[in-house]
């Protein structure tokens, strides 16, 4: 019996050491560097992070100029943004490519929905020599014609290329069907139709009205002194003059106009042997108090390989190759989708089995142990999205464009763990639609229409047609 009790101390004893030792070498929770803020006379707001760990400098830039200032004129935005790099008052496109190719440094250009940006890494000895050309891709560009020419073939080649497989545009068909007349349907790339008929001057047009510093923000994160970087920017950009006029925020101009029954837009694709679709309806704002949560609850459902969606349409029928849901969020609304392709003849099935994981969704909802697996996924999941400076970068405009602070960042871990079950119920409940689905099937009408019908009032449209 003394043995007894002197073997069960010792196990205690060793299990008081291992849990300490678990305790001290777990991960801390992440959270948001330090840095600085403050904005320029021009209203330019300017982030500055120093991470001194590697001498690399990343540069984020974030434009209230994306293609939901189009108008009229789709995919403006977009070879707007990579007009930028046509040239500048004292750079030829050759010049840049060689100024930068020749240090190693990346540029890069592009629009989205809401925003345009610029992104840029390079060596932090080398901050003298890029800046400056930064700045001048982002202040002073010309738009040069010949190089405008070529891109725009580029682009109408590629747009000719995109509907040929059903996934390259079907995100432009859900939005369009989605949002209507609303700017937030504008498709970032456009359409044949319309970028063919653009001139220099649209471009140009476009960036003197919508290309100013106020509204706009630059992050930049790396090997340097903050001091010294401040007055750097101060020079480079203190003369970027403001618009002439300010700038609306269209996506709150024009109202959405609420989804009040089940649709289907059916996408006719002659040749296709198998059918792409959506399923949903309206989502979320990126600033939703309750983000955190609804991406766990959607881990659960369709966020990951091993979720409730996968396992049914993958694992355990074998109607696709892959099926997953997920909320795209803007500044203003968003949209919810559960996405997958399946051969044409298992068309109907995959649609009901997807729909019965939904309403098991509903129904059920998640017990403690599935949620318990998806707060680890996520939580293990989040660390890596913020490594290196380029992604820190990203984070700082992204607050900035989404009004959310390190609040998000520094009690992510925390706002996990703090989701119960009873939680989730109201999470699922309140945000994944359930009435009024909306679905958008592209694949051979002629063999899908009568399946169409099934799910909501069908419109039609071919996918060799101009536009979404």
């Amino acid at each position: 019996m003394k043995n007894i009790k002197r073997y069960t101390g010792l196990v205690l004893t060793a299990l008081m050491i291992c849990s300490t030792a678990i305790a001290q070498n777990a991960p801390a929770a992440f959270k948001v560097p330090a840095y600085e803020k403050f904005i320029l006379p021009n209203g330019l707001t300017i982030y500055l992070m120093e991470q001194h760990e590697v001498p690399v400098i990343s540069l984020s830039a974030i434009i209230p100029a994306g293609a939901i200032y189009d108008g009229a004129k789709s995919g403006l935005a977009s070879l707007t943004a990579a007009g930028l790099q046509y040239g500048t008052k004292s750079y030829s496109k050759t010049k840049i490519e060689e100024e930068l190719d020749f240090i190693g440094a990346s540029l890069n250009t592009y629009a989205n929905k809401e925003s345009a940006g610029l992104s840029s890494k390079f060596a932090a000895k080398d901050a003298g020599k890029v800046l400056p050309i930064l700045k001048e891709v982002l202040v002073d560009p010309v738009f040069d014609q010949e190089e405008f020419e070529k891109e725009r073939k580029r682009v109408l080649s590629g747009l000719d290329q995109a509907k040929l497989s059903p996934r390259n545009v079907i995100n432009a068909y859900w939005d369009k069907f989605i949002f209507g007349d609303h700017v937030y349907a504008n498709p970032v790339s456009g359409s044949p139709a319309t970028v063919g008929k653009f001139i220099i001057e649209d471009l140009r047009d476009f960036y003197k009205i919508n290309y100013g510093p106020q509204g706009s923000a630059i992050a930049i994160v790396g090997d340097f002194n903050s001091q010294e970087m401040k007055t750097r920017l101060r020079n480079l950009f203190g003369g970027w003059k403001k618009t002439a006029s300010v700038q609306k925020n269209l996506a709150l101009v024009v109202s959405l106009k609420p989804i009040q029954s089940a649709r289907v837009l059916l996408v006719n694709k002659d040749d296709a042997r198998e059918t792409t679709f959506y399923i949903g309806g309206p989502g979320i704002r990126r600033d939703n108090p309750d983000f955190v949560a609804i991406d766990v609850v959607n881990t659960v459902l369709g966020g990951r390989f091993t979720s409730w969606l996968n396992d049914e349409l993958r694992v355990n029928s074998g109607l696709t190759y892959g099926a997953r849901s997920g909320f795209s969020p803007l500044k203003h609304s968003g949209t919810f989708s559960i996405s997958t392709f399946t051969a044409t003849k298992t068309t109907e099935a995959t649609l009901d089995k997807a729909l019965q994981v939904l309403d098991s969704l509903h129904k059920k909802g998640i017990d403690e142990k599935t949620l318990t697996s998806a707060k680890n996924y996520v939580k293990g999941q989040f660390p890596p999205k913020y490594e290196t400076a380029s992604q820190l970068a990203g984070l700082l405009t992204q607050m900035f464009w989404y009004g959310f602070d390190e609040s998000f960042i520094n009690n992510f871990q925390a706002n996990v763990d703090g989701l119960t079950v009873a939680k989730s119920r109201e999470i699922i409940n309140k945000y994944f639609p359930k009435d009024n689905l909306q679905f958008l099937l592209i694949g051979k009408s002629e063999d899908i229409r009568s399946i169409a019908a099934k799910y909501g009032t069908v419109t039609e449209k071919q996918i060799k047609a101009d536009g979404f």
